[in-house]
C-alpha cells in the first residue's frame, strides 16, 4: 500500500515540478527582458556622462596649456563652450552625409559611424587648418564692437546659443543648418552688444535666401539624376548592359563633382585656387575616373541577373565612397562653426584688439572641434542618421546615390551663381527631391497604365497613407529651418546678457 502510494505521488510530483519550470522561465524571461529594457534606457546616459567628461577635460587641459596667456579662464570656459559645440555637430549635421547610405543598406550603422568619424576627423585636421574668414567679419561690421572683452563675451554667447538650439532641434529630429546656427547666434550677440546697425544686412538677406535656394536646388537635382537612372538603366530591356555603359559615367561625374566640391568647401584657402581652377581640376579627375572605371564595372557586372537587384550592388561602392567625401568635406569646411568662434577669441585676448581680417585657427583648436565631432557622431548620431537615411523617404543605393551627387552639384553650381546655400539643407532637400520624384513618378505610370477601378476608389486617408514621403517629418524641419536664426540670436542675445552679468 505505501509502496503503491509513493508511485502514485512519485509522478505527481513530477508533474508539479514540470509545472513549476515552465513559470520559473518566464519569470526569468521577464527578468531578462526588464535587464535588456534597462540598458537601452540608459545608454544614451553613457553617451551624456562620457560628453560631459569630455567638455571637462578640454577646459582643463585648455587652462593648463594656456598658462600665461591673458584671459586663461576666458579661454578654458570658451573652449568648453566649443566642445559642446563640436559634440552637437556631430550629433545632428553629420547624419545628412552618412543617413542615405544607412537607408539604402550599403553600410551598417557601425560602418558608417567609423568611416564618418574617420573622414570628418581627417577633413578637419588636413584641411580645416588654413587661414579662415572670421564669422563677425560677415555678419557683423567690422569695427563696430570694438571693445575686445565684448567681442570675446559676444562670440562665447554665440556659440553656447548655437549650440544649445542644435542640441534641441536634434531632439527634435530635426536635420538643420549649424553654419546658419552659428549666424544666428554671432548675429543675437552683435546686436546685444552693439544695436541693431552692427549687423551687415544685405549678407543676411543673403544668408535668408539661401533657405529657400539650398533645398530646392538639391531637391531638383537629386530628382534629375534619379529620372536619368530610371530612363537609362533601370526601366531598360538589358539593365546591366546599360550601366556598363551608363555607370562609368555617372561614377566619373561624381569623382569631377567631389574634386570641385572639395576644392571649394574644404581646401580653397589651402590651395589657393578658384571656381574655374577648381573646375578644370574637377574635370580632369572626372574624366581620368570614367577610363578607370570602365574595365571595373564590366568586371563587376560579369555574370549578374538582369534584375534591379544587381544594380543596387553595382551601385553600392560609389555610394560607400561618395558619403566618405562627402563626409571628409564637411569635417574640413563646417569644422569652423565650431572652433571658428574660439579662434578668434584666442587671437583677441592674444593681441588685446578684435581680428580685422583673418583668423589662423590654431592646431589644438581643430583637434577640439575634430574629436567633439567624432564623439557627438558616436554617442548621439544614429537617431538622426536613422530619420534622414529611412524615416523621411525609402532610400537604395541609387535613390541615395542621386542625393549625394546633388550635394556636390548643387554647391558647385551655388558657387558659381554666388548664392550662399547650406550643406545640410541641400542634402535633407535632396532626400525629399527623391521621395516627391518618386510620388510623382508612380502617380503618373498609374493613369499611363490604367489604375484598377479599386485604386481609384480607395478613400482619401488610404492614398494619404500611401505617400511615399512623410508629412509630418517635412512640416518639423521647415519649422526648425525657419525658425534656427531668430531662435539661435535670441538665444545668444540672452547669454550674452548673462555673460556680461557674470563677468562684468
Amino acid at each position: 500500500m505505501t509502496e503503491s502510494r509513493h508511485r502514485a505521488a512519485g509522478p505527481a510530483s513530477e508533474r508539479d515540478s514540470e509545472q513549476h519550470w515552465p513559470t520559473l522561465d518566464k519569470d526569468l524571461g521577464r527578468m531578462s527582458l526588464i535587464e535588456s529594457a534597462a540598458l537601452h534606457t540608459a545608454r544614451p546616459l553613457v553617451g551624456v556622462g562620457i560628453s560631459l567628461v569630455f567638455i571637462a577635460l578640454v577646459a582643463a587641459i585648455v587652462a593648463l596649456a594656456a598658462g600665461e596667456l591673458q584671459g586663461t579662464l576666458m579661454i578654458a570656459i570658451a573652449a568648453a563652450f566649443a566642445a559642446y559645440m563640436a559634440l552637437n555637430i556631430g550629433a545632428n549635421d553629420v547624419a545628412n552625409n552618412m543617413g542615405p547610405a544607412v537607408g539604402a543598406n550599403a553600410l551598417s550603422m557601425a560602418g558608417a559611424i567609423a568611416i564618418a568619424a574617420l573622414c570628418e576627423t581627417a577633413g578637419a585636421l588636413l584641411a580645416g587648418g588654413e587661414v579662415v574668414s572670421t564669422i563677425s567679419d560677415r555678419i557683423i561690421a567690422q569695427g563696430e564692437i570694438a571693445d575686445s572683452a565684448h567681442f570675446v563675451q559676444a562670440m562665447m554667447s554665440a556659440m553656447l546659443a548655437a549650440a544649445v538650439w542644435i542640441n534641441a532641434a536634434t531632439l527634435l529630429r530635426a536635420p538643420v543648418s549649424t553654419t546658419h546656427a552659428v549666424v544666428g547666434g554671432v548675429m543675437g550677440a552683435g546686436i546685444a552688444a552693439a544695436g541693431f546697425g552692427t549687423v551687415n544686412w544685405p549678407t543676411m538677406s543673403a544668408i535668408a535666401a539661401s533657405w529657400v535656394v539650398s533645398p530646392i536646388l538639391g531637391g531638383v537635382i537629386a530628382a534629375a539624376v534619379l529620372a536619368f537612372i530610371k530612363w537609362k538603366i533601370m526601366y531598360v530591356p538589358d539593365r546591366i548592359a546599360a550601366a556598363r555603359i551608363w555607370l562609368p559615367v555617372l561614377i566619373g561625374v561624381m569623382a569631377g563633382a567631389f574634386a570641385c566640391y572639395l576644392a571649394l568647401k574644404g581646401l580653397r584657402q589651402l590651395l589657393g585656387i578658384g571656381l574655374h581652377q577648381a573646375a578644370l581640376s574637377g574635370l580632369a579627375v572626372g574624366v581620368l575616373s570614367w577610363l578607370i572605371a570602365i574595365p571595373l564595372v564590366r568586371r563587376r557586372s560579369r555574370g549578374m541577373e538582369n534584375r534591379n537587384a544587381s544594380l543596387k550592388v553595382l551601385f553600392r561602392l560609389p555610394l560607400v565612397i561618395s558619403a566618405g567625401l562627402l563626409s571628409f568635406a564637411h569635417g574640413a569646411n563646417d569644422v569652423a562653426n565650431a572652433v571658428g568662434p574660439l579662434g578668434a577669441i584666442v587671437k583677441a585676448l592674444q593681441s588685446r584688439e578684435v581680428a580685422e581680417q583673418m583668423t589662423v585657427i590654431p592646431y589644438w583648436v581643430l583637434m577640439i572641434g575634430a574629436l567633439g565631432i567624432s564623439c557627438g557622431l558616436i554617442f548621439f548620431g544614429p537617431r538622426m542618421i536613422r530619420l534622414v537615411g529611412s524615416q523621411i523617404t525609402k532610400l537604395n543605393p541609387m535613390r541615395a546615390y542621386c542625393v549625394a551627387l546633388s550635394a556636390a552639384l548643387t554647391v558647385i553650381l551655388a558657387s558659381w551663381l554666388g548664392l550662399p546655400v547650406s550643406s545640410t539643407h541641400i542634402a535633407v532637400g535632396g532626400v525629399f527631391g527623391v521621395g516627391f520624384y518618386r510620388e510623382w513618378y508612380m502617380a503618373r505610370r498609374a493613369r499611363t497604365e490604367g489604375a484598377t477601378r479599386a485604386t481609384k476608389l480607395l478613400p482619401i486617408e488610404e492614398r494619404q497613407r500611401r505617400k511615399l514621403v512623410r508629412r509630418s517629418h517635412l512640416m518639423t524641419i521647415i519649422a526648425a529651418w525657419l525658425v534656427t536664426v531668430p531662435a539661435s540670436a535670441l538665444l545668444s542675445a540672452l547669454c550674452f546678457l548673462l555673460i556680461t552679468t557674470l563677468f562684468g
